[in-house]
Formats: C-alpha cells, structure tokens, sequence
C-alpha cells in the first residue's frame, strides 16, 4: 500500500520548507540547519537531508527528517528495506511525541507503516493491523485539514491496494472500494494537479490491479505525472517511472504489466 505521500512532492517540500524555517525561529535554534536539509531533500540527498533535520530536534524536523528516509526508500528498488521503515517510523513517532496532532508526523507513520506490510502475505499483512491503523491516521489528518492532497492521494491508493490484494471479500471486511479511491485521487488531483508523485502513484495501484480494466485513467494518470515540473529529485524519479509504466502497457501483456506495476515502488 505504497502511497504517494510518502513519498512527498514539491509544494509540500516547498511548504515544509517554509514552515520549518519559521518553527526553527520559534524554537530558538538556528534556520541553517533546516534550510540545509530542505535543500539536500530537493537534490535527493536524502540521507543528508534526514541527518539535519533529526538533529534540529522537533516535530516539524523529525517529520521531514522521517520523509527524507521514506524518499530514499521510495527511489530505491526492490522491496523498502526493514531497517529503514523502522527509522522512518521511529522518527515520524518522535514528531507525534512532541506534538501529538501533528498532520505530517501521522502521515509519515502511516506511509511507513503501510510499506511495512507491502511484502507480507495476505492474511500476515491482516494480522499486523498496520493497515487499518495507517487508514486511521490519514482519515484523522483528513478530519483535521480535508484540504490535505497528499491524506487524500494516500487513501485513493489505500484503497485500490486493499481491494487488489484483498479482493470482494478482502475488502468487504476492510471496508474499502474501487469508488471510494477513484475520489480520493480526483480530490488529489485537484487539490495538487502537477504534483507527479500523486498521479504516479495513483496510476501504479491501478495498473497492478487491472490494466486492461482502467487504461483510460492509467494512462491520464502517467500523463499527468510526465507533465509535472520536475523541479525536485523526486519528482524526476516519478516522471521516469511513469515513462517505463507508460511504454509497457503499450509494449507488454496484462498479466506482465500487473506484475511489474505491483513490483515497482
């Protein structure tokens, strides 16, 4: 149940960027720090970026710092590696222990969680509740601000995973549907039409699922995402993603555009 807010796109860096500068000022402490991983986030130096946020050491740092390890989980290939989902979760925790209603914090922690359960079995990935639990979180950001496109792009793939994985049976019990996801991700969308990470993801979940079934909104989809700016380093990896998922379903069977939709990241 990847989403796409986890990883996260350029007007919500650009915002935390920002926010994090004013919040270092009321913190007393100095803005360099913030800015700097702001600046790494952007350049896909991720790992720099989450090793000065964390250091800044409150919950707006601590969430970034939790973005900035869940961005370069998300660059990466093959399945995100525990050690860091851990981190990232640890972090995004540290964000909520200083400020418990923190939006971002409980974004952070449900992107994670739901990675955490992306490579486990069916009736594994039931048992641990992660899912239910990061649907949670996103729906109590959703309550806070209905505004927040990335609550909204992480619950259109919430739900499209769940009933993919799941199927009629899956989520009945889940309480997740085709309809409910397809809504999420219009108001997504927009809220946030040229964020490519949304659109990516969104387009992912639903060639996983059914290529033939939503080729229409696939391929909208990977047209949105190719469009988008390309202004961040994660951004350009979603666009170049887009193109490879774009070229197979014209080039591939359905059953292999599942399989490699349901692989990538």
């Amino acid at each position: 149940m990847t989403c796409a807010i986890l990883t996260q796109m350029k007007r919500l860096a650009a915002s935390f960027a920002l926010s994090g500068l004013l919040v270092a000022s009321a913190y007393g402490e100095p803005i360099e720090p913030i800015r700097l991983a702001s600046t790494a986030f952007d350049e896909g130096r991720y790992r720099e970026a989450a090793r000065l946020a964390e250091e800044t050491g409150h919950a707006d740092s601590y969430a970034l710092a939790a973005r900035a390890v869940l961005a370069e989980v998300m660059c990466g290939e093959g399945d995100p590696p525990e050690e860091m989902l851990r981190r990232a979760e640890a972090l995004a925790e540290a964000a909520l222990a200083d400020d418990p209603s923190h939006a971002e914090g409980r974004l952070q922690l449900a992107i994670a969680w739901s990675l955490r359960v992306r490579g486990l079995s069916r009736s594994a990935a039931w048992r641990t509740g992660l899912g239910t639990e990061a649907r949670a979180l996103v729906e109590s950001v959703l309550e806070d601000d209905p505004d927040n496109a990335y609550g909204h792009g992480f619950l259109a793939v919430w739900h499209v995973e769940v009933v993919r994985r799941g199927g009629s049976f899956g989520a009945a019990m889940m309480d997740a549907s085709l309809s409910e996801g397809l809504a999420h991700y219009a108001k997504a969308a927009e809220l946030s039409p040229g964020d490519a990470s949304l659109h990516w993801q969104m387009a992912r979940a639903l060639a996983a699922h059914n290529p033939r079934r939503h080729r229409d909104r696939i391929e909208r989809a990977l047209a949105a995402a190719a469009a988008a700016s390309g202004e961040t380093a994660l951004e350009e990896v979603m666009a170049r993603r887009a193109a490879v998922l774009s070229e197979a379903l014209n080039t591939l069977s359905a059953n292999d555009v599942k399989r490699l939709a349901a692989e990538m990241l």
